[in-house]
């Protein structure tokens, strides 16, 4: 399994402070291919990836708080690069092309793979990964690969579950309990999020600086 990040248990205070204040945030650019460009590298870096329709984008509108920070497509597998935003001056978010979209062409699929893969393989600085989950569906065989992947890396993930406002409320906690059991994590590793109603934005803020937090995962403990 790959490093998991154990998140905080919901809160309920609701005037606690924000754990990610977004106060500085910057679009760096695309990177295309597997050795193209990319920005320099100088702060930690966190990925974001999940399937092409798994609701990434809006998850991190919401996460940042800004309306237009990530395009919301209405056609899923159309971003073709990897784009890194600055954020806070503190860590560096890339965001990920979306896999395993039906329409596309395996050629094209094939393409993506060796882009995304080489990066999370290859970036000096990658402090960890949020891999994203649909709450509806188990998870698929697209998914297995990438966990696969995370886990053979052994890089720190957390993984959160959107769409969490498209079941009844008590619906939420066995459907997060089962996807547990499907991947052997515990259900507190796991973020339920709804990009609609903004549930889970704290939790998965303050999993992100618990993440940054970590010393660096290539690097064996003493």
């Amino acid at each position: 399994m790959s490093k998991t990040v154990r998140t905080d248990k919901p809160k309920t205070d609701t005037s606690a402070p924000d754990p990610l204040v977004i106060r500085y945030l910057e679009y760096l650019g695309p990177m295309s291919q597997r050795g193209g460009w990319r920005p320099d590298v100088t702060h930690p870096e966190i990925a974001f990836v999940g399937r092409s329709n798994v609701g990434k984008s809006s998850l991190l509108n919401k996460l940042m708080k800004r309306k237009a920070f990530a395009r919301v497509s209405n056609t899923p597998g159309r971003t073709r690069e990897i784009h890194f935003f600055d954020v806070n001056r503190q860590f560096v978010l890339a965001d990920l092309p979306g896999y395993g979209y039906a329409r596309i062409s395996k050629e094209r699929r094939a393409e993506w793979r060796p882009l995304i893969e080489g990066y999370l393989s290859d970036s000096p600085k990658l402090w960890g990964v949020v891999q994203l989950l649909d709450v509806r569906h188990d998870p698929t065989a697209d998914d297995m690969v990438m966990l696969d992947f995370l886990a053979t890396l052994g890089v720190p993930t957390i993984f959160a579950v959107t769409k969490v406002d498209k079941l009844k409320k008590i619906e939420v906690a066995p459907r997060v309990e089962a996807l547990a059991t499907q991947l052997r994590l515990d259900a507190d590793q796991i973020v339920p999020f709804s990009s609609t109603t903004g549930a889970g934005r704290d939790e998965l803020a303050s999993a992100l600086m618990d993440l940054l937090a970590l010393p660096d995962w290539r690097i064996p403990a003493p």
